[in-house]
């Protein structure tokens, strides 16, 4: 049945407003970014797929990223999976941290032989953060083991926001980080073996602050774990 001229119309003005979301994405101003990144995903077409994973990796505000990653998450995964591959091998640090936070929304364990040991030890906090992050959620049943040991092997490293970060990532994998920890605990570097008896102190009681099982850990490490066993008794 051939469309009418009144579902041609609304179909050329549906086109048109995609068109000025699109360029509403470069505005220099970020409220007109944030309110095309929303009109993008409320009205998705794959074909402006590329454009929105090109803005991750230039847009600088924190909050249009979040928007351009959710707009992208309306997308089909089949489309937008392999434009966020090719980003995680750019050499733009803010794109391949973007798309591999994007991949962790979306979910798609077809992403999971991307996550590879050099991004999970990316010289880039961010970008490591964000692969420590997705590798958690693509990790295929069996692989964990493996992960965790991978990520362990990133304790000491950064201030206190990407420590925590790891520990949440190994936490998430659950009793199968404890192996890891364990060969951590005993590490010759002060600060892995604070790190991991931090995170194992969180691992057994989440409640607890993540600032106090560090500064608890570091007091232990620099007793050489004297008095532990009496701290549990």
């Amino acid at each position: 049945m051939p469309l009418s001229q009144q579902d041609t119309d609304t179909a050329a003005e549906a086109v048109t407003e995609r068109m000025r979301a699109l360029r509403g994405l470069e505005d220099g101003r970020s409220s007109v970014r944030l309110r095309a990144a929303l009109a993008v995903g409320t009205d998705p077409d794959p074909r402006f797929v590329g454009k929105l994973v090109e803005r991750c990796a230039v847009e600088p505000e924190f909050y249009v990223r979040e928007m351009l990653t959710w707009a992208l998450t309306r997308h089909p995964a089949a489309v937008t999976v392999p434009a966020l591959l090719g980003e995680v091998r750019s050499e733009r640090e803010q794109a391949r941290s973007q798309a591999l936070h994007t991949l962790s929304k979306i979910g798609d364990r077809q992403a999971w032989p991307a996550i590879t040991p050099a991004l999970l030890s990316d010289a880039d906090d961010e970008v490591a953060r964000s692969a420590w992050r997705a590798a958690v959620v693509l990790a295929p049943e069996g692989e964990e083991r493996g992960l965790a040991a991978a990520l362990a092997a990133q304790f000491g490293r950064g201030g206190r926001e990407t420590q925590l970060s790891l520990s949440r990532a190994l936490i998430a994998l659950g009793e199968v980080i404890v192996p890891a920890l364990d060969a951590a605990m005993i590490d010759p570097e002060p600060a892995v073996r604070a790190h991991a008896r931090a995170t194992e102190r969180l691992l057994r009681d989440p409640d607890a602050g993540f600032e106090c099982a560090i500064e608890e850990a570091k007091r232990v490490v620099a007793l050489g774990g004297a008095g532990e066993e009496g701290e549990e008794e």
